[in-house]
């Protein structure tokens, strides 16, 4: 059971408060608008972020695992070394988000827009970038194994992506 409710969430982040570290595991935040965040190590796993806006939120260390992300607004977000396993990120925007050393194993990130984005030692096993938008990402170090799905014609290892099983 979520700390906080979704009403109390999103006046935090209209009064500037600091949710770092906060319980949101399994909140239903659709459509809500968390823009500029603090959820630094907060725990939303499971969570219902479907369509919301977290644009420039601060996203470290935060746990995402299982957490649907379809349709959401991440761009420019800090997901540095954030948890993201079996997360749902079909359509997500996540265009200059930092996802560096973040845990990307078996996440869903089909069609998502990662366009100037830094996956730099992300680790990506098992993960569906199957027609994700990939123009001028970082990948250098990140781990990638047999079962990840890239679009047709990339190539992993140019990327500098490293294979890891």
């Amino acid at each position: 059971m979520p700390d906080f409710t979704r009403e109390e969430v999103e006046e935090a982040i209209k009064t500037s408060s600091n949710l770092e570290g906060a319980d949101l595991e399994g909140i239903d935040l659709r459509g809500a608008n968390l823009k500029g965040a603090d959820l630094r190590g907060a725990n939303l796993k499971g969570a219902d972020l479907r369509r919301a806006k977290l644009r420039l939120a601060d996203l470290r260390d935060a746990n995402l695992k299982g957490a649907d992300l379809t349709l959401a607004k991440l761009s420019g977000a800090d997901l540095s070394k954030a948890g993201l396993r079996g997360a749902d990120l079909i359509w997500t925007n996540l265009r200059r988000a930092n996802l560096r050393e973040a845990d990307l194993r078996e996440a869903d990130l089909r069609r998502a827009d990662l366009r100037k984005s830094n996956l730099r030692r992300a680790n990506l096993k098992g993960a569906d970038l199957y027609y994700a938008k990939l123009g001028s990402v970082n990948f250098r170090g990140a781990a990638y194994n047999d079962d990840t799905k890239f679009p047709k014609k990339f190539d992993p290892e140019k990327a500098g992506m490293v294979l890891k099983e």
